[in-house]
């Protein structure tokens, strides 16, 4: 049984502080953002892994903007009306990532249930500027559901991303709190014909610990993904990013992330990572390599 804590009455545990890297070690990474006007969605989710990937010289692009259309319920990045994407943006974040030395680029979006495509089309331009660049650069794209439109996931897969990333996020039950706009079973289904459109794309998923979900209930979303045929699972404690949004439920020993990492790589998983810190693009190329 879980047993859930008073979280009014309790500072965060141990597990979940960061060291703060030198402020130097950052300066490179942000300087070349701010001169690009690029974003990432280290920066806008207020991501706990940011100096460490950072001081790393690594990041995660965030394209289309920086406002979402969704409104989703643990997530810190704006929603709003989001302005026309900028055409350039995709050439742009190509030059920054050949500045950067990044040999594995991680590609994600704001969801924009505004464009015909939902941003599918932008994806695959970013992917083959990219590629044009630096043919030896792996390619991870972290895309949203696209409405289930599922001739906008193959714009994105004609353009041959290594990895095809699409977070689940939380277990069926707590859809309506914690993403209102999205569909559980669209999200495994999406999975699915990735996978069947081109089994040479690795596919990629991860959830959040912490919002309530019980053992049996995470058991169950990790059967469903490994059922699509999922390759990468990632698995992290989710933390409220500011007082608007969900409450943390529970803080999750680490000791418990190490067994559902066993039981991924049981249930047939090629790579899990599994974390109080772990986000779907953290040391994501430590994954494809070892996989």
């Amino acid at each position: 049984m879980i047993v859930h804590q008073d979280l009014k009455t309790m500072t965060k545990p141990p597990w979940l502080k960061k060291r703060i890297p030198l402020y130097q070690e950052l300066l490179k990474v942000k300087t070349l953002l701010e001169k690009t006007g690029l974003h990432t969605v280290c920066e806008e989710a207020r991501c706990p892994n940011l100096g460490e990937c950072f001081s790393q010289g690594t990041a995660t692009f965030l394209i289309l903007g920086e406002v979402c259309t969704r409104h989703c319920g643990f997530c810190a990045v704006q929603h709003g009306v989001p302005s026309p994407p900028e055409e350039d943006e995709p050439e742009q974040i190509a030059r920054a990532l050949r500045e950067m030395g990044i040999h594995y680029a991680v590609i994600t979006s704001v969801t924009r249930d505004d464009l015909p495509d939902g941003g599918a089309s932008f994806f695959a331009r970013t992917i083959e500027a990219i590629r044009q660049e630096n043919q030896g650069i792996k390619i991870e794209v972290l895309i949203p559901d696209f409405r289930g439109d599922l001739s906008s996931l193959e714009i994105v897969l004609k353009a041959s991303p290594d990895v095809l990333n699409h977070n689940i996020e939380t277990i069926e039950r707590l859809y309506p709190q914690v993403r209102p706009q999205a569909d559980y079973r669209r999200s495994l289904h999406l999975l699915k014909e990735s996978k069947r459109n081109d089994s040479r794309i690795h596919t990629k998923s991860g959830f959040m610990l912490g919002l309530g979900e019980t053992k049996e209930e995470v058991l169950k979303v990790m059967e469903d993904l490994k059922g699509v045929g999922c390759d990468f699972l990632t698995i992290g404690q989710y933390l409220q990013p500011r007082s608007d949004r969900l409450p943390v439920e529970r803080y999750i020993p680490p000791e418990e992330f190490e067994k559902y990492q066993a039981i991924g790589l049981k249930l047939g998983f090629k790579a899990v990572a599994s974390g109080p810190f772990v986000r779907s693009s953290f040391h994501a190329s430590r994954m494809f390599d070892g996989r």
